[in-house]
């Protein structure tokens, strides 16, 4: 605990004051998040019917993308506008989503669920269950947006020091999880009481509005960083400046597509890159799978209890608080992901326990949901840790690089390939793997053989390829390596003359055989 203290005292007066409040403001907004996020995909899991995993694949999927969408969409007006007043923007958009819900469920006649029937569904309205694609859709480009303002904010608090920007995103990290757990235990117990259809209601994320209005907005300078950092750098470079906001917008397109373009270059030509792809992508497709697809799909086949995937998830939040806290204490004791990374690849065989527990659980029984949300806890903290130590991995690797390029940054360049790979593989195999999952209750009557399969069999193939992945970087062999190779390792400099665009400019050339090292 010293350990933090120690960071605690490396900020003044006014930042350890914004910090206070934006750690305040986020845990609202994740609590706000998990009502959401349980309840319509509670919602979505007693509506859909017979189809629905897969239907719940393809909306989560179209949420996802729409994420992209939502950054940068709101790119420009960060630049132009205060943070506080894009950040109000973007919660009412998303609080609108919660609202109109909540408005077209009681105006078809919705009710609340009846407290002293304890066992008796939610009583929903007559709209048609498809209108959930179109609030799942909408609610992604509103969280992009956030998403986006959350990774400038701390930039705002503490400016461009990199040492504080990482111990700050440790910190909130920790309180971020702290109220994932409690919001999305709670949000079950809310569905239980008031009904899927109703618990939207306590989605508090308008608190941010106010919470926003104490923070100064940011440098050019600083802001300009963030944007790099996920690809976005390009949108406003243009030899030929407007203020016409589609131009600006389609011009954020072209910078976010330039990124994946040249990002799929430098990983797929670097021997320090190239195993990011499954122990990044994959990595976090296989988390939101599990949170998303396999623990709604338990509650609500095995435990006939949909709601109580929200306790599951609140197992796997607290793992991730557990990781993030390790990466933060253990940081100069495992210097290199890889440990955690390792970890992660043995703990997704625990999905096993799935298979497992559906042979023998007892429907109703909400003690077998406490158990499934015991074994997510390792998992997640293995993922948790890989990832926050990964982030800091490729920014360090990053930051030595000789890349350069006149419209795109090394770090946005990866991370907006990775996150895009991560998207597309989502998208895909949701819909079917749900699938999969539909099937084998409409035959069976249960869904044991496809946990055995999108389960078990998935999880633990995925693991032999995160774990050997772990093993391509130079130095990787060591248990706990205290460095792994760079770019600059005997690699020449490589210009904007040396990268390749879309549009075949002069800039925009192949890269130059030899020009970086493997």
């Amino acid at each position: 605990m010293s350990g933090i203290g120690r960071i605690w005292r490396s900020y003044t007066y006014a930042e350890k004051r914004d910090i206070g409040i934006y750690m305040g403001g986020i845990m609202f907004y994740k609590l706000g998040l998990e009502f959401f996020n349980g309840s319509i995909t509670t919602m979505a899991t007693n509506r859909f019917g017979s189809n629905a995993f897969t239907k719940i694949g393809a909306a989560q999927g179209l949420n996802q993308a729409a994420q992209c969408v939502g950054a940068i969409l709101i790119a420009p007006l960060v630049k132009s506008w205060p943070t506080r007043t894009v950040l109000s923007v973007a919660i009412i958009m998303f609080s609108l989503m919660t609202a109109i819900l909540l408005i077209v469920d009681a105006g078809t006649h919705g009710k609340f669920k009846d407290r002293k029937a304890d066992k008796m569904p939610s009583q929903y309205g007559t709209w048609t269950p498809n209108l959930l694609f179109l609030i799942w859709t909408v609610s992604g480009i509103c969280y992009g947006m956030v998403e986006l303002i959350r990774r400038i904010i701390p930039a705002d608090i503490v400016g461009g020091d990199i040492d504080k920007l990482r111990r700050m995103d440790a910190i909130v990290h920790i309180f971020y999880e702290i109220a994932g757990t409690s919001g999305a235990i709670a949000s079950s117990a809310a569905m239980s009481y008031w009904g899927d259809n109703k618990s939207f209601i306590f989605t508090p994320g308008t608190t941010w509005m106010r919470i926003s209005s104490a923070l100064h907005f940011a440098p050019d300078g600083v802001v300009n960083a963030e944007m790099e950092a996920v690809g976005l750098a390009g949108f406003d470079r243009s030899n030929e400046p407007t203020k016409n906001y589609l131009i600006i917008v389609g011009r954020g397109f072209r910078s976010f597509a330039d990124s994946v373009w040249v990002g799929a270059r430098l990983i797929f030509t670097n021997r320090c890159f190239i195993w990011l792809v499954p122990s990044y992508a994959i990595a976090l497709y296989l988390h939101r799978f599990l949170e998303n697809t396999l623990a709604p799909a338990f509650a609500r086949r095995v435990l006939n209890a949909p709601q109580w995937s929200q306790i599951i998830i609140g197992g796997s939040n607290f793992g991730e608080l557990l990781g993030a806290l390790s990466v933060l204490m253990l940081s100069d004791h495992v210097p290199t992901p890889l440990p955690w990374l390792r970890f992660d690849a043995i703990a997704l065989n625990l999905v096993w326990v799935l298979f497992a527990f559906a042979r023998i659980a007892t429907p109703e029984q909400v003690g077998w949901a406490w158990k499934v949300a015991g074994c997510f806890i390792p998992i997640s903290m293995g993922w948790a840790a890989g990832d926050v130590s990964l982030a800091a991995y490729i920014q360090s690797l990053l930051s030595e690089s000789a890349f350069h390029h006149e419209r795109v940054s090394a770090l946005g360049a990866v991370m907006a390939f990775l996150y895009t790979t991560y998207i597309v593989l989502y998208a895909a195999l949701s819909v079917v793997l749900g699938h999969v999952i539909d099937s084998d209750e409409k035959s069976n009557g249960n869904i044991i053989q496809s946990l055995k399969t999108v389960g078990g069999v998935h999880f633990t193939i995925s693991c032999g390829v995160i774990l050997a992945s772990t093993f391509v970087p130079r130095g990787a062999f060591s248990f706990n390596p205290k460095a792994l190779g760079t770019t600059t390792d005997g690699a020449a400099e490589q210009s904007d003359s040396e990268m390749t665009s879309m549009d075949g400019r002069k800039d925009d050339d192949d890269l130059e055989p030899g020009s970086t090292t493997y």
